[in-house]
């Protein structure tokens, strides 16, 4: 009896013993892990006011294709979105009704959905009746050149391709309406 008791014993021992180490191993991957992402983590530039805008080229929901740099000397509204935003489905007809007054004046909107299915955004489109070029970043490359975080977040591109501001969070109608005459070319 006294040597099962001690068996026993030694046992739960045993059992501690692994499971520390089993612990620790864990902990210590779990740093080196952290280590080595951030050794060698991709630098990723954060864009500012007065930064050129990057180029690109997405297709919208009609299958144009839309390349930033084709806009040189007119104003770009450039919207990040999702359709399950609550701040994106508040300012979505606001941007619209925006978009009809502007057009004409070389301002435009373009509406870039983070990686949504068509049916999703097509969807959201026809619910809002929006007459906008909406594009879907299926890649995230778009997103990640220009560091959007969070949803929605509107990048104004004036004439001349450069960031003339970034806003984060939802806009009123009439904030659209200012930005707008801020990118307005002249």
């Amino acid at each position: 009896m006294a040597e099962d008791k001690k068996a026993k014993k030694t046992n739960r021992k045993r059992n501690r013993a692994f499971m520390r180490l089993a612990i620790l191993s864990l902990l210590v991957l779990a740093i080196g892990y952290t280590i080595y992402n951030s050794v060698t983590a991709d630098d990723v530039e954060v864009l500012k006011v007065g930064d050129k805008a990057p180029d690109f080229a997405l297709e919208d929901m009609e299958g144009n294709r839309h390349k930033l740099s084709d806009y040189k000397g007119e104003g770009v509204f450039l919207n990040f979105w999702g359709t399950w935003c609550e701040p994106c489905v508040k300012e979505m007809p606001a941007m619209d009704r925006q978009y009809k007054e502007y057009e004409d004046q070389g301002v435009h909107i373009l509406a870039v959905n983070i990686a949504q299915s068509d049916f999703e955004v097509q969807s959201f489109a026809d619910r809002f009746d929006l007459s906008f070029p909406i594009a879907i970043d299926r890649s995230k490359s778009v997103m990640t050149a220009y560091n959007i975080r969070p949803l929605p977040t509107t990048v104004l591109v004036n004439p001349e391709g450069d960031i003339q501001r970034i806003v984060t969070g939802e806009m009123s109608e009439q904030d659209i309406k200012g930005f707008m005459e801020e990118i307005k070319p002249q």
